[in-house]
């Protein structure tokens, strides 16, 4: 039933107060990284000029090349490798069930209430143990252990939601597993794969806590981390913390732009399905 005009314009009204409210801190943002260096700034005041050297100069003071190099080190080893165990954890859960498979799906969902806060000490001695703490591969290791419960259960639900019919011919046919989850579930798979890889990259690029207590040493730590250092060395310059924010934030943008049909679709596809 097609909703009356009152109603379709009290939803628009609605929709455009959400909106406003998502975008105008980061219209702030970008309003106060254009004021110039050292200035002050106030909430949506327009810049008297527009300083768009505060990002270059952000870049060098931050030493954001070296830690954009690191961030996308992190990011590239752990979002493949994580979809990869995720994607055949989920296929062996949902289209295999070998025995005890519905016990090792209750451990991966209860994998999914861990934060990070609680397991991060556990972490660093067992790595420290390993020698790996102040490595790039000690925190790969970790982000992928802390994605790694989401993806599984990702990709579980995915392949679970696939018609049966498609594995059982291609058994009829003699495809082997290997066969049936590379020819005939993962070409069919792209948005839920895209869904995932670009959350991975989001919650590997904005990690933290973790780049804190695992790297100590500067070079080796990730942007956002890098940033929190940035912040405390120029507290008082709002202009240029803005415009280190918002490097930051770009590569970000970036991948969500590119993998946006893809990632809303596959968004669209679980909430239907669920």
């Amino acid at each position: 039933m097609k909703p009356s005009p009152a109603v379709d314009t009290a939803r628009t009204v609605v929709l455009i107060i959400f909106a406003a409210a998502v975008l105008l801190p980061f219209a702030s943002v970008i309003l106060s990284a254009l004021h110039p260096a050292g200035s002050a700034v106030g909430g949506l005041a327009l810049p008297p000029q527009l300083a768009f050297e505060n990002f270059a100069t952000a870049w060098e003071k931050g030493r954001f090349s070296q830690l954009m190099g690191s961030s996308l080190l992190v990011a590239l080893c752990v979002v493949p490798l994580t979809i990869a165990f995720s994607t055949l954890a989920g296929f062996a859960l949902a289209v295999l069930r070998p025995r005890g498979s519905r016990w090792i799906s209750v451990a991966f969902i209860l994998g999914l209430t861990l934060p990070t806060e609680l397991v991060v000490v556990a972490l660093y001695y067992n790595l420290s143990a390993m020698g790996l703490v102040n490595t790039h591969v000690g925190v790969i290791l970790a982000e992928i252990a802390l994605f790694l419960p989401f993806g599984v259960y990702w990709m579980q639900t995915h392949f679970a939601s696939l018609p049966r019919e498609l594995v059982e011919s291609a058994r009829i046919d003699g495809a082997r597993d290997l066969i049936v989850l590379l020819k005939i579930l993962l070409p069919i798979s792209g948005p839920a794969l895209t869904t995932i890889a670009v959350l991975f990259f989001m919650w590997s690029w904005n990690q933290f806590l973790l780049i804190i207590v695992l790297i100590q040493d500067p070079s080796r730590r990730t942007a956002p981390a890098g940033l929190g250092y940035f912040v405390g060395e120029h507290s008082t310059d709002v202009p240029l913390l803005a415009a280190a924010s918002i490097l930051v934030t770009i590569p970000i943008v970036i991948v969500y732009l590119v993998f946006q049909r893809s990632f809303v679709s596959g968004i669209t596809q679980g909430a239907i399905k669920g």
